[in-house]
């Protein structure tokens, strides 16, 4: 199977490269929908995993619609399957409990709102999509650390006690997105880890020690926990939650 990774130098889609042995990594301008496809048309590959994304500053919305958009009509012209990453943060965490795939999304920030409307942009150009929506990534006390865990050893920091998550190991994520580029699924799925915990408490658990604590400011998502029971039932890869990652 020819896998192609598109953001192949992030903290997963170098996770995706390590696994996937043999996947290509070619780098293109996303935004110039001529020039993925051309890339596709040259590669053709049989999976494109889009990773690519960037989630402020200049250019983000463009990096993260226009570019999702055509990488997705690329990958339907050479007829590739997709997979697409996504994340929680297309809702705005006031439903009150953990927000399954039918939910209908409600970002409040702009790059929710970048995400969603990339998966509505995904899901129009590429039909037989996968749109995988995730949490935060994190590498674990025998991987890489990644920025949220970076940011929990800094003792200045503060960090949201409201703000609830589904934490999920990065080779965890990085082996489902493989097992499910081989399944015929399509649609919203959530792929996250078995535990809900606050900012505050993953900077805990990274740390070992107490953090600085405080509300989430107004316009945050808030408790984004993702029910991740319908990937769980399709994969043989355990999700595991950041309690026993961190154990």
């Amino acid at each position: 199977m020819r896998i192609h990774v598109t953001g192949a130098t992030g903290f997963l889609g170098a996770e995706l490269l390590r696994l996937a042995l043999g996947a290509s990594a070619e780098r293109v301008e996303i935004r110039d929908r001529r020039a993925v496809l051309a890339l596709f048309d040259r590669l053709r590959p049989d999976v494109v995993v889009h990773t690519a994304y960037r989630q402020d500053g200049d250019g983000a919305r463009a990096i993260v619609v226009d570019g999702s958009e055509n990488v997705a009509r690329a990958a339907h012209v050479v007829g590739a399957r997709l997979v697409h990453l996504s994340t929680d943060v297309v809702f705005d965490g006031r439903k009150g409990v953990p927000y399954v795939e039918t939910d209908i999304p409600s970002p409040c920030t702009d790059y929710g709102r970048a995400k969603a409307e990339a998966e509505e942009r995904v899901a129009a150009a590429h039909p037989q999509a996968l749109i995988v929506r995730t949490s935060l990534i994190v590498g674990g006390p025998a991987h890489a650390p990644s920025k949220h865990e970076q940011a929990a050893l800094d003792p200045a920091m503060t960090f949201f006690e409201d703000e609830i998550r589904s934490p999920i190991q990065v080779g965890d994520l990085a082996a489902a997105l493989l097992e499910l580029t081989q399944l015929e699924v399509s649609g919203p799925l959530h792929v996250a880890g078995a535990d809900d915990v606050s900012r505050a408490g993953l900077a805990e658990l990274v740390a070992g020690r107490p953090v600085r604590r405080a509300p989430a400011p107004p316009g945050r998502p808030l408790d984004c926990s993702l029910d991740s029971s319908r990937a769980r039932a399709l994969l043989l890869t355990e999700l595991r939650g950041v309690r026993t990652v961190f154990s």
